[in-house]
């Protein structure tokens, strides 16, 4: 068994509650791949016969509008699980699942994962777990985009991103149109929206660069 899978596996979240053996066994279920930048895991409609377990880089999810616009359901990060949804649900999946890094992920097959539901209520649980998350963050982005103007959703998206990479005020690699895919929105857009902001003095803008001068002022407009 190689030890590294092992490893990891143990420290995912929906197997913590298995021995060391019961993590050997799920390893000898799963295999271990590298994907490189770009590649499409599934796309809607798609019947859900594996699990994905994130080990490194990122993956979005996303769905794509009647016009063609693309809407960023979720970025997975290194931990996550993805494809889940299909699989213990309607059996078909309804996002794109694309690395946006080069990936290492574990890919488990249908039959392991019923196998280990059915026998390991604890691990049942924890997929519950995962598939309420899912459905509440795709709650919380349905409310911001019926409710809320672009600069609202804009602005709460660098706040979040800035929570999410450690609180940092220096958001480095996302492109006007990697924001607009975050929010469903156009590029053009999303450029008016940051050059508003930065004539308020909120950020400052460069090429693949967005600093964050005022995280209150920030917060005072995603809150409207």
């Amino acid at each position: 068994m190689d030890k590294t899978k092992s490893s990891y596996l143990s420290h995912t979240d929906v197997l913590q509650d298995l021995s060391p053996k019961e993590i050997d066994d799920v390893g000898y279920n799963t295999r271990m791949i590298n994907y490189s930048a770009g590649h499409l895991f599934y796309m809607p409609d798609d019947p859900g016969e594996v699990m994905f377990i994130l080990k490194a880089g990122r993956v979005q999810l996303y769905r794509l509008s009647t016009d063609g616009r693309k809407l960023v359901v979720a970025i997975m990060q290194p931990g996550a699980i993805f494809g889940h949804m299909a699989l213990i649900g309607q059996g078909l999946h309804n996002t794109y699942a694309q690395a946006l890094d080069d990936c290492t992920i574990c890919v488990w097959n249908r039959e392991s994962v019923e196998n280990i539901i059915r026998d390991k209520p604890q691990v049942a649980l924890r997929f519950l777990n995962a598939v309420g998350q899912r459905l509440s963050q795709a709650e919380e982005r349905l409310t911001e985009i019926t409710f809320k103007h672009i600069p609202a959703r804009l602005a709460g998206l660098l706040l979040r991103l800035s929570a999410e990479n450690g609180n940092i005020t220096e958001l480095k690699g996302f492109t006007h149109q990697y924001l607009a895919d975050m929010l469903g929105t156009y590029r053009e857009t999303v450029t008016q929206t940051l050059n508003d902001f930065k004539s308020q003095n909120l950020v400052e803008v460069s090429r693949k660069r967005i600093q964050i001068l005022d995280l209150s002022g920030l917060g005072e407009i995603a809150e409207v």
